[in-house]
């Protein structure tokens, strides 16, 4: 077991409670709704993947953004006359999430109770400000955190301004997630360590290569999160 006091920063979404799951429920929502005549799910969901690419860069991310992109890929790929009925259809699939119940992945609750007595605990997520905070309110988490840390976006630029913000020694500070490319690679970018929980049902403009050769860190992979408690 690693010494005490060590500097955990936890990812929200996929690694502490469920969330790609409701997004991947509401596209297939989507495609059976659109039933397009020739292009198939995965031609379907390529060109989604294209227009949530373009939609993230203007209006980041969370639900409102992917019913954005659910209504623009609608109104590129419909084959039948497009009606306010049917593009409020199309929205209700991705504003729903917002109303999903926090489920909390198995053993989060208690390796959390256990890691707070130990080390210093700061929940670090992107996403929509508003969206995540009631996430992190209602997940009953949010008292065991020395603080919720919310960015638009994870790269190593964030990770160098909230090491620095937290007077981080980052020999001794982690970033846990399921995430690769928002989780993983940019904290070892910027000199951090890094734990990779994965998850199988990881949103796909999230999955990259792991890359441990990224910065001087230590790169640690657990099978599950209550895995932590062997080495933390």
């Amino acid at each position: 077991m690693a010494t005490t006091n060590q500097l955990l920063l936890l990812d929200a979404d996929d690694t502490l409670w469920e969330n790609n799951i409701y997004f991947e429920q509401a596209v297939d929502e989507f495609l059976d709704f659109l039933a397009h005549s020739s292009m198939g799910p995965g031609e379907v969901r390529a060109v989604l993947d294209e227009i949530e690419r373009a939609n993230l860069l203007v209006h980041g991310y969370g639900a409102a953004s992917f019913s954005r992109s659910l209504h623009d890929c609608y109104h590129r790929l419909a084959e039948r006359p497009i009606t306010d009925h049917d593009l409020l259809r199309v929205l209700g699939f991705g504003e729903r999430i917002l109303h999903q119940d926090i489920e909390l992945i198995a053993g989060v609750a208690e390796t959390i109770e256990t890691l707070a007595a130990r080390h210093r605990l700061v929940l670090l997520t992107k996403g929509h400000a508003e969206e995540q905070r009631l996430k992190v309110d209602r997940s009953g988490l949010a008292d065991r955190f020395e603080r919720a840390v919310i960015v638009p976006e994870k790269d190593a630029a964030v990770y160098r301004t909230v090491a620095t913000e937290l007077n981080a020694d980052p020999d001794r500070t982690w970033m846990v997630g399921n995430s690769p490319k928002s989780d993983i690679n940019p904290a070892l970018e910027a000199g951090l360590n890094a734990v990779f929980v994965p998850h199988d049902r990881t949103w796909g403009l999230e999955r990259q290569d792991l890359r441990p050769e990224a910065g001087p860190g230590r790169l640690l992979t657990v099978e599950r999160f209550s895995d932590l408690l062997h080495h933390f």
